[in-house]
């Protein structure tokens, strides 16, 4: 190999490195999602489908949040994993953390347009490897906009919504899915709820399943207010006690500063236990911006307004929630501005008598939090140790300081070869003569400095 090969082989080699470490530290930037899920395994918040702010469906978008480690909701860090998304666009879908092991992500139904898209699909983050598994039983319905809810390895579908192409079906039946055995099952629908979809549940240290709220009807509503101005919601004054265990329905009238009636909204168990939250949603004008947070004390059924400080962040709808350590984590969503909030909204809720809006995430969990009083199927708080790929950002940076300082010095042997090559050729012009090879580098020069870009 002659001396000028060798060098427009090493720059080849150089632009490709130094092409790859810039795509490596560009940080991933996930499309506004709404309507998708977000499911806690293993210290990592894992976001799948949804639509873009233009009800586009999201193409093959995978991607995750380390909550094992501190960060700020103005400085994300997202882990893309959409090379490995095998699932089809969707939206409206349900997830759990679910299977044998109780961590694997289990996802149903969904709306699409994909006809061959499965009712059921699961990933598991250890292998990352997504399957679809066989179950055993009769089913066939593909419900969408719906709560899935884990309790002690079953995955609970009461409602939600169908579409035939024409109509949409609202239905209050409950589908029950064995995560463990794979198979399904059908709940009792005596005393049940009425047909809804887009309400708010939740499961309860006692076993016990709370459905809240919903629609029975298509709505449309104000994207500023977000009142409903065609349509109607359910109300709220009460609530539906599924009992997982005894398989039966029960119902509870609240009481004290009751919410408007309202759907599309998040709902978590608070840390101890003894309440729920929820935040967001559309709901009917009840002659005033109702947009705020509400509590349901459950030792009583009684609502109130919780004394809340911090920057109180724009209102929105079509969101997901967690409780990942002390924190509501509210994750996408529409109605706001993601510049100002951010995608993901922090609330500090390890204190009762006063929530607190953040921007702060710290994953050590407080002393006074007791882990027994979550329910048997709400995600572990992340550990103060980090995961082994915790430090996949770190390594990633670190990995691209140390490729730009070896690409510096193998730009500088290059230059300093073709200078002493030009040098070397300088002196012998007298005595050859190479015709084109002026022409034939900046050639080559301009094929290397456009080809990485292309």
């Amino acid at each position: 190999m002659s001396k000028n090969s060798l060098v427009y082989f090493l720059l080849w080699n150089l632009f490709q490195l130094l092409f790859e470490v810039n795509c490596q530290m560009t940080p991933f930037k996930p499309n506004i999602l709404l309507a998708h899920t977000a499911t806690l395994l293993d210290n990592k918040l894992y976001i799948l489908g949804g639509t873009d702010a233009k009800l586009n469906f999201i193409q093959k978008d995978l991607f995750y949040l380390d909550v094992s480690v501190p960060f700020n909701t103005q400085n994300l860090s997202w882990q893309d994993l959409s090379n490995i998304d095998l699932v089809p666009p969707h939206y409206f879908a349900a997830a759990i953390k679910g299977g044998a092991n109780n961590d694997t992500l289990i996802l149903y139904g969904g709306d699409t347009s994909d006809k061959t898209m499965s009712l059921v699909y699961t990933f598991d983050p250890q292998r990352i490897v997504w399957d679809n598994p066989k179950i055993i039983g009769v089913n066939t319905i593909r419900k969408f906009e719906l709560i899935g809810v884990n309790s002690n390895g079953k995955m609970y579908l009461f409602g939600g919504v169908t579409f035939d192409g024409v109509n949409f079906t609202f239905l209050n039946d409950m589908l029950i899915l064995d995560t463990i055995n794979l198979s399904w099952g059908i709940g009792s629908v005596v005393n049940a709820p009425t047909a809804r979809s887009s309400y708010g549940a939740t499961l309860l240290p006692n076993n016990n399943i709370i459905y809240i709220g919903g629609v029975n009807t298509v709505t449309k509503y104000d994207t500023k207010t977000l009142n409903i101005i065609q349509g109607d919601v359910l109300t709220l004054n009460e609530v539906y006690l599924y009992d997982t265990i005894n398989d039966n329905w029960s119902t509870k009238t609240t009481s004290g500063k009751i919410p408007s009636n309202r759907a599309i909204f998040s709902t978590v168990l608070g840390l101890d236990g003894q309440r729920v939250i929820i935040y967001g949603g559309e709901f009917n004008n009840p002659g005033y911006l109702d947009t705020t947070l509400y509590v349901l004390d459950l030792t009583n059924f009684s609502w109130y307004i919780p004394k809340i400080s911090g920057k109180i962040p724009s209102p929105r709808i079509y969101h997901k929630a967690n409780v990942i350590g002390k924190y509501m984590v509210i994750s996408f969503g529409t109605s706001y501005d993601d510049v100002v909030d951010g995608d993901i909204l922090l609330l500090d809720i390890s204190n009762n008598d006063e929530y607190v809006w953040t921007t702060t995430f710290d994953p050590t969990v407080p002393n006074n939090i007791s882990s027994s009083l979550s329910p048997p199927s709400s995600s572990p708080s992340p550990s103060p140790t980090t995961s082994p790929t915790s430090n996949a950002p770190a390594a990633v940076i670190a990995g691209a300081t140390v490729g730009s300082l070896f690409g510096v010095i193998l730009l500088s042997f290059g230059g300093f070869l073709l200078y002493k090559r030009n040098k070397n050729k300088q002196k012998q012009k007298d005595v050859m003569q190479i015709h084109g090879s002026e022409g034939g580098y900046r050639e080559q020069e301009l094929t290397t400095n456009h080809e990485p870009i292309i």
